[in-house]
């Protein structure tokens, strides 16, 4: 189990079907992803379906389409294909259960036709007895066959000894052999637990490193044994850090939504980043730094600048909180530092969209900079810069047209001084705007900011938001008399 440099690098992702892709299970897949990348290796993806009471409709569709958006892409899996399949579980059954009656054949295992009834009085009598709860061996050396009906079948583990699992983030893992399990590796409807079916599978699919999440650390000296008996080599084995909820109080669970206990918001589902306006490679480059470091004091990455640093020796095992304020953060440089123009126009577009605006792309190019250093997350377009891309505008309130030292009365003369003003205006370019607007101020015996925070409100809704002469450009001359109408009206009929 320890690495084999003679080894082609070849690792998977093999999530099961059960929920839609946790972040969790997303940072074991970059990770899985990463060294491929490093190591000129493959990245496969295997879909672990043989739980079928726990199987979710549509959950595998929302896991290749999780890791594609985060741009892991799998050189072989079960869309793609490839030299080592199927690449599902549940087509693979035949395959578990030939190799099940291997190991009954050769003393490695055993069938058992224990009940749930009698395990649940055994258990409760361990329980009694303050005894090592599990299976008692009840069925090890009864020489079953399977002419006894339905049953499982049991690993047959070592009773004394040590089995040590070399890891390659933890370093050496010893297990005393008395205290191990006789675990099922062959369920009563002929499909495999997770034990055989991954071991068989890493075998047969050349699987050189295997990179899970560390609440399989229990089962590991299992899976050794079960490669001792096959004469298998076992790849080399790294468990992931445990991911905790914000608050630290807890593992990240598939269940937390909303909020955690500490009140912090927890986005859980991959789903749930790109539905609240996260970029991908904000995501992954979050992920990224969840454990690992990527070194001189940088959090802001591209993954291929990380790919070649990256080292599954330099893993932090320690469990670690999940920063969500560093991944707004990190989203907020993306936005403003990594993508050109019309890349961010480009995804700002179907928000906008499903928000129920009509966007024009020329449009929507010249917001961009009025916008880019004012939005964290691209759903912020819609609250900063919606305004621009519909007809009508809704003032909610009203009192925030009339600025300091000003009354409804000048209010209303301002807005429609202004509206007069504009009408005389032929080029509608920003600077000229604010020079004209400037002198109505004056005109007015008003500060400039008295009358240009009343027009904002009217021609935004809003009383903050992008500088006001680029935004009436871009609104256009038509709309803008339209709107300061709306709102003298509004402020005079109350």
């Amino acid at each position: 189990m320890a690495e084999n440099p003679d080894r082609p690098v070849r690792v998977r992702f093999a999530p099961s079907p059960t929920g839609f892709l946790h972040i969790g299970g997303a940072r074991t897949a970059l990770f899985n992803w990463m060294f491929a990348k490093k190591h000129n290796g493959v990245f496969i993806l295997r879909i672990e379906d043989t739980d079928q009471k726990r199987y979710v409709e549509g959950a595998e569709q929302d896991i290749m389409d999780s890791l594609r958006w985060l741009g892991l892409e799998w050189q072989e899996g079960p869309d793609v294909g490839g030299p080592y399949g199927p690449y599902r579980q549940s087509e693979r059954a035949g395959l578990y259960r030939e190799w099940a009656e291997w190991l009954i054949d050769h003393g490695y295992a055993y069938r058992c036709n224990c009940t749930p009834e009698r395990l649940n009085k055994v258990r409760e009598a361990q329980r009694q007895q303050e005894s090592q709860i599990g299976y008692d061996h009840h069925c090890r050396d009864l020489g079953l066959g399977p002419e006894i009906g339905e049953h499982v079948v049991r690993f047959r583990m070592p009773e004394t000894g040590e089995t040590v699992v070399q890891d390659i983030i933890r370093g050496p893992i010893a297990y005393q052999n008395a205290n191990l399990q006789d675990l099922v590796l062959l369920k009563s409807d002929g499909l495999p637990t997770y034990h055989l079916a991954n071991v068989v599978d890493d075998h047969f699919m050349a699987i050189s490193h295997i990179m899970r999440a560390d609440e399989w650390i229990a089962t590991a000296p299992l899976h050794s044994q079960i490669y001792e008996a096959f004469d298998w080599e076992m790849p080399a084995i790294a468990h992931m850090p445990v991911i905790l909820s914000p608050s630290g109080k807890g593992k990240l669970s598939k269940r937390d939504r909303a909020f955690d206990d500490g009140g912090t918001q927890v986005l859980v589902q991959v789903r749930e980043f790109e539905d609240a306006g996260y970029l991908p490679e904000a995501v992954v480059n979050f992920l990224a730094n969840v454990g690992w470091a990527f070194g001189d004091d940088r959090e802001f990455f591209s993954m291929e600048e990380a790919i070649p640093r990256f080292d599954l020796a330099q893993i932090n095992p320690a469990a670690g909180k999940l920063p969500y304020e560093k991944l707004e953060w990190l989203n907020g440089v993306y936005i403003r530092e990594a993508l050109s123009a019309e890349d961010l126009a480009a995804r700002l577009k179907p928000v906008l969209i499903n928000a129920g605006l009509t966007v024009d792309d020329a449009r929507l190019l010249k917001v961009i900079p009025l916008i880019r250093e004012r939005i964290k997350t691209l759903n912020d377009v819609v609250e900063t810069a919606g305004f621009i891309f519909s007809d009508r505008i809704t003032i909610d309130d009203p009192e925030l047209l009339i600025q300091k030292k000003m009354d409804t009365e000048c209010t209303v003369n301002a807005l429609r001084s202004a509206r007069a003003r504009l009408e005389t205006v032929d080029d509608f370019s920003h600077g000229v705007l604010e020079s004209t607007f400037r002198a109505l101020a004056d005109d007015l015996g008003l500060k400039a900011g008295q009358l240009f925070g009343a027009m904002r409100v009217a021609v935004t809704g809003k009383a903050v938001s992008p500088p006001l002469f680029e935004t009436m450009e871009i609104v256009g001359k038509e709309i803008c008399l339209k709107r300061l109408q709306q709102a003298a009206d509004i402020l005079e009929s109350r």
